[in-house]
């Protein structure tokens, strides 16, 4: 199953995540199909805090995969309101 889930990056007390989309076995940070993305939770005000690909986010949701919780609680936060 394909799921789109948070990778995360960045130095110790600073994360930085990407939006991927990955088979569930792989490993957290391992081989991954492609980067949809990226949340910066702790972005500052000239920084972007999330970007999302939302074309390919919806091309992946029709092929089956399944976000995790946090992801589609950031999806929401990205769409335009």
């Amino acid at each position: 199953m394909v799921t789109i889930r948070l990778a995360r990056g960045g130095a110790n007390k600073r994360p930085y995540y990407r939006i991927i989309v990955a088979d569930r076995r792989r490993a957290l940070n391992g081989n991954n199909i492609e980067r949809i993305g990226f949340y910066n939770p702790l972005a500052t005000a000239n920084e972007k805090k999330i970007q999302v690909d939302m074309a390919r986010v919806q091309f992946w949701l029709s092929k089956g995969a399944k976000p995790t919780e946090r992801v589609a609680q950031l999806l929401k936060q990205a769409t335009p309101a």
